[in-house]
């Protein structure tokens, strides 16, 4: 059940949008790892033996982080405040359970948690340890702070948020393509067939949710602006009240992080191949589930997409470079220097809502009948909207 509350708007800072990744009960410390089922899934020790994601800046836009967390300390590099915050570190308090800072915390350790403890086996770690993050905070400035994360040396920028109109984000991502960052964006959780922006900016890698099963999460947008999922389902991330409090997640947020990781990880072992070439590798080796695999689904699909990463093969494969601008719609032309005013739209209408999902579980991207157990229960799904004017931002 989705319980629905409001945020309250505090001085300086008046948030408006969505929150689309939603966190459930306080996750114990030492069951955070053994819960991170992602890491099962994709062998995570064996990717690493491939990359890690060194040398490679992931810039996160977000509400604010908490730089100090015991897994993220010493993975930042400098970023840039574009928030109308009172405080730089984006730090001024939602409530009495929640901390502008949560979210942005919880994708960079997503990405790049390192964990804590004996060889760092406790905690958060991301799929991409090795990356740094640059942290950008942003509340209706998204463009700006994606032209300038392209400026400073992003070479992946993750937008897990959505905003309810386009104006110059969609100029703003063919500029940050054009420096050659990949950009990942989520697709929202509202179980629609609306097209959020960032998502249907023509470049941006559009994500949903699959759970452990291989299956498409119920709450995920449905449209031809999904390109992948990842895992954002029963996600242990870390955020909470201090810098060693930890949540359980759901929701494109989260998966949105873990493309963005997987991309960090293409980008160190390719560091020549395009944006869009490092979405050909994340495309041609998308997994399906065999339960969707027998509906003969016609890929791209409104729920799947191509099917959810694989960031084993996507690394190992013998896949050709192919085409510069890669198999997902690109803008078009050169991009602009100077920001303009842009409502473009990457996809045609949707197809019609599919049904009978049924779960397989996704384990180094190949469907087994084995089911992973996770020891963090989720209470009700909390989904706290935050809708505003143009532009407004929907954290996700």
């Amino acid at each position: 059940m989705r319980v629905t509350r409001a945020l309250r708007a505090t001085a300086g800072a008046a948030l408006t949008g969505a929150l689309l990744l939603s966190a459930g009960g306080a996750a114990q410390a030492d069951s955070v790892r053994s819960n991170q089922w992602p890491l099962t899934a994709f062998k995570a020790e064996k990717l690493w033996e491939s990359a890690t994601g060194k040398g490679v800046t992931v810039a996160v836009l977000d509400g604010g982080f908490r730089e100090t967390h015991q897994d993220l300390s010493g993975q930042f590099v400098a970023g840039k405040n574009f928030a109308n915050t009172s405080q730089g570190d984006g730090s001024d308090s939602l409530g009495e359970d929640e901390d502008i800072r949560d979210h942005g915390t919880a994708m960079a350790g997503i990405i790049a948690g390192h964990g804590h403890g004996a060889g760092g086996s406790e905690g958060v770690k991301g799929l991409a340890p090795g990356a740094k993050i640059m942290p950008v905070p942003t509340y209706k400035n998204a463009a700006a702070a994606t032209r300038w994360a392209a400026e400073h040396g992003a070479d992946v920028i993750n937008m897990s948020f959505i905003e309810t109109q386009s104006t110059d984000i969609c100029p703003a991502i063919h500029y940050a393509l054009e420096k050659g960052a990949v950009v990942v964006a989520g697709v929202g959780n509202d179980a629609v067939a609306d097209k959020e922006f960032p998502a249907a900016c023509p470049g941006a890698i559009g994500v949903g949710a699959v759970d452990e099963y291989g299956e498409a999460s119920d709450s995920n947008n449905y449209n031809s602006t999904l390109d992948l999922l990842a895992p954002g389902v029963k996600i242990p991330v870390a955020m909470g009240k201090s810098d060693a409090d930890y949540r359980t997640a759901d929701g494109s947020s989260a998966a949105t992080a873990y493309v963005s990781a997987t991309a960090a990880l293409l980008k160190e072992k390719f560091p020549d191949l395009t944006p869009g070439q490092i979405a050909n590798r994340l495309v041609k080796t998308a997994g399906l589930a065999q339960a969707e695999k027998d509906k003969n689904l016609k890929l791209p699909d409104a729920h799947y997409g191509y099917g959810y990463i694989q960031p084993g093969p996507a690394l190992r494969e013998d896949i050709p470079a192919g085409p510069a601008a890669g198999p997902l719609p690109m803008p078009e032309g050169k991009a602009s220097k100077t920001p303009v005013v842009a409502g473009a739209d990457k996809g045609q209408d949707p197809d019609p809502p599919m049904g009978g999902k049924q779960a397989v579980l996704l384990y180094g991207g190949i469907g087994l009948g084995v089911v992973i157990v996770l020891g963090v229960v989720i209470g009700g799904v909390m989904l706290v909207r935050r809708r505003g004017n143009s532009g407004s931002q929907s954290w996700g």
